[in-house]
């Protein structure tokens, strides 16, 4: 039996997760438009996968050419690791999701660099590194400032000038 983390970390899942984030509704020939270099028999298949899982629901449906059409969206509840996944995990199973996270990171830069029109400033694009020194409790309250601010944004849908943009983050103690 496959683990949420098993579920939601396969490469061409994270991809159709993350392209339906922000309340987006796609049907499976919108995300092979928008995921063009992944096969539609494979796409297909995840798409099976994560919607038997319940990470997808089925929203609309449309006859179309005598084929039914289907409008899926994400369900952002089930779109999770538990935290009792996350604790059964081993050292070395938290190594390879975090390896597969990263690469799913490191491959949408690829595609954002490589599509030819590349402006980091425009594009509101940074990466970087800070260090903080903080109590348990002050993170805690970091991490609670934090979601407000992101839940406060979470909510905005398209128009008006916006452009969907991925928000990632990754903390963690360092090593001495």
């Amino acid at each position: 039996m496959k683990t949420t983390a098993d579920l939601l970390l396969h490469p061409v899942r994270l991809r159709i997760v993350q392209a339906l984030l922000g309340d987006r509704r796609m049907t499976t020939a919108a995300l092979a438009a928008e995921l063009s270099d992944v096969s539609t028999a494979t796409l297909y298949r995840h798409v099976a996968t994560l919607a038997d899982a319940g990470v997808l629901e089925v929203v609309d449906e449309q006859r179309v050419r005598g084929a039914v059409e289907r409008t899926y969206a994400l369900r952002l509840s089930a779109a999770q690791v538990a935290e009792e996944d996350l604790l059964a995990m081993s050292p070395e199973d938290h190594r390879r999701a975090f390896m597969g996270f990263v690469a799913g990171l490191l491959a949408d830069f690829d595609r954002y660099t490589g599509r030819g029109d590349v402006d980091l400033r425009r594009d509101g694009v940074g990466y970087r590194h800070a260090a903080l020194w903080l109590s348990d409790e002050e993170l805690a309250e970091f991490a609670a400032d934090l979601r407000r601010v992101v839940e406060a944004r979470a909510g905005h849908g398209p128009g008006d000038g916006r452009v969907r943009r991925i928000f990632t983050t990754v903390l963690m103690p360092s090593t001495p």
